[in-house]
């Protein structure tokens, strides 16, 4: 096993990889106690060499690493591997290309929503992996065999996934089908959180524009003093807290002190001049800045076309062996039922060929779901060619 400790090695290690058709990519990293992962150990390999790196050693700078995850001859394979990549991005500011996902790869395969590392193995390998290593801290030194050997296997055996599930997908003409997924995943978007936004990924249930300005302005603050500490969001103050302070809107520190889960030390201190600046802050913007409450629930008959195109959908996803989000995304079915813009992703290509044509023709009245119980299947009829 090799452990590369050196810059010198790793240099040289990457030199070698740049004449690789792929390399498997895996990161191991903590981030319980820091808004930003900490990168602890670096998984590389081709089906002709493998190593792990310590990105952790004295003597090693990893812009070899990130010039091969540039390397635009060399395809960088993950499997799950969206936050391996968003820590190369905040690392080095660019994202792995090209890439690719060996569990989006699995989506399209029959392997369900979210097959896991081990199950691919399983069932490509025939093998079980010893999971005994899962839960290592892997920032303390030295590791021992036993984690390293864990390690590696993370992209050794992935190293012999990827030309099987390519072989796979071009059999069934659906190499095609990953691309959008793969794009989205290679969108810097996604992986930049922008404070004002950050309120949306908060479960609520309210529909009043002052509550909603006042949760996007308290977790844009949130945001913004998690990554200046470096501190998990939820460690400052968590998402139930926020919305009781924008239920409550106290007005002063001794009002902030009674919100339910609010510590009084905290309300009383620097945090509770923060809070109150901020929710003065809001009492100052005019309505025209307020957040637009999120859209009702859909019409009754819309809502019955939406319930009917989902089981569309889950119909033809198992038909197919597909999970159903990478046929058409919820939010496309809802403005279909609403407000059909005739862009919706299952109205072109592939998928409209599969998905989309049918989901017209149900919206219309021209087909109908019928349900054989010998054969135990849905199928469907074309009734605008019945008899009157």
């Amino acid at each position: 096993m090799q452990l590369i400790e050196k810059t010198e090695d790793l240099e040289k290690f990457c030199q070698a990889l740049t004449l690789r058709e792929f390399v498997c990519v895996d990161l191991e990293f903590l981030r319980e106690h820091t808004y930003f992962a900490k990168l602890c150990l670096i998984q590389l390999a081709s089906p002709q060499e493998s190593a792990v790196v310590d990105p952790l050693a004295a003597d090693i700078d990893l812009t070899s690493f990130f010039n091969l995850m540039q390397n635009k001859s060399v395809i960088k394979v993950f499997h799950s591997g969206r936050q391996d990549i968003e820590i190369i991005y905040n690392l080095s500011g660019k994202i792995p290309a090209p890439l690719f996902d060996t569990q989006i790869a699995a989506q399209v395969l029959g392997f369900g929503e979210a097959v896991s590392y081990e199950s691919l193995v399983n069932a490509f390998l025939h093998l079980e992996l010893d999971k005994s290593s899962r839960l290592s801290d892997w920032s303390k030194r030295p590791l021992n065999q036993k984690q390293l050997a864990y390690a590696l296997s993370d992209v050794t055996h992935l190293a012999e996934i990827y030309p099987r599930q390519i072989q796979k997908l071009q059999q069934q003409n659906r190499l095609g089908w990953i691309a959008d997924e793969l794009a989205a995943l290679s969108d810097p978007k996604i992986y930049h959180t922008e404070p004002t936004e950050a309120w949306m990924r908060i479960r609520h249930r309210s529909h009043n524009a002052l509550f909603l300005t006042l949760l996007r302005e308290l977790a844009a603050w949130r945001e913004r003093r998690a990554i200046t500490k470096n501190t998990p969001r939820q460690s400052l103050i968590k998402d139930d807290l926020l919305l009781n302070i924008c239920a409550a809107r106290p007005e002063t520190k001794e009002d902030l002190a009674a919100v339910r889960g609010m510590r009084r030390d905290m309300a009383l201190g620097k945090i509770g001049d923060e809070i109150i600046a901020v929710l003065q802050k809001v009492k100052q913007l005019d309505k025209t800045d307020y957040v637009t409450p999120p859209a009702l629930p859909l019409p009754v008959a819309d809502t019955s076309l939406y319930e009917l195109l989902k089981l569309l959908l889950k119909i033809t996803s198992q038909q197919q062996r597909v999970v159903p989000h990478i046929l058409a995304p919820e939010e496309d079915l809802k403005s279909f039922c609403t407000s059909p813009t005739g862009n919706e992703t299952f109205l072109h290509g592939w998928r409209y060929d599969i998905f989309g044509h049918r989901a017209e023709k149900l919206s219309r009245g021209e087909i109908a779901l019928v349900y054989n119980p010998e054969q135990h299947r849905f199928g469907f009829i074309d009734i605008s060619k019945q008899p009157a």
